[in-house]
């Protein structure tokens, strides 16, 4: 069974004291949140609860520069789901990335990955050409290694999980 209490021991293990960093359930959606006067760590906040959602979460923190990790949801923009084709097609490019590093997580764990166009009330896009620009990344990050920060995750979901 994978719980998200123990990605959330995982990452708080392998990060909170070194990074300053705590993985967090969240009710709602999903948010990254730098340390501020009132908390004085920075957040990963994953929605509802779900084993899949703090994997993505982890990701995109994984893949997140410094300067990113200073901004609140990494300065990206969000528009949610029912976006155009254009506005998914966006969206899309910039999940390549954190969705191949949630499918190197998700291996690790020995937990199924699936594609997220995140987009069901929506204009559709082409989801093929999306899954194979994420398998390509995937090959890339194989090819030439993780970052630390993602290999030391990866390890200890490969450790946990055996």
């Amino acid at each position: 069974m994978h719980n998200p209490d123990d990605l959330i021991r995982l990452f708080n293990a392998c990060f909170a004291s070194s990074e300053n960093t705590q993985l967090i359930r969240g009710d709602d959606e999903p948010i990254y949140l730098p340390a501020d006067e009132q908390t004085p760590y920075h957040r990963v906040v994953f929605a509802h609860g779900y084993f899949s959602s703090a994997l993505h979460e982890c990701a995109h923190w994984l893949i997140a520069g410094e300067a990113r990790r200073r901004c609140i949801d990494y300065g990206y923009w969000y528009v949610p789901d029912g976006r155009t084709a254009v506005q998914q097609a966006q969206f899309q490019q910039v999940e390549v990335k954190p969705q191949a590093m949630e499918w190197i997580l998700s291996e690790a764990a020995g937990f199924r990955f699936h594609f997220s166009v995140d987009n069901l009330n929506g204009e559709s896009t082409d989801s093929e050409s999306f899954q194979l620009a994420v398998q390509q990344q995937v090959l890339q990050y194989q090819t030439l290694g993780l970052s630390i920060r993602a290999e030391r995750f990866r390890q200890a979901l490969r450790v946990f999980y055996g």
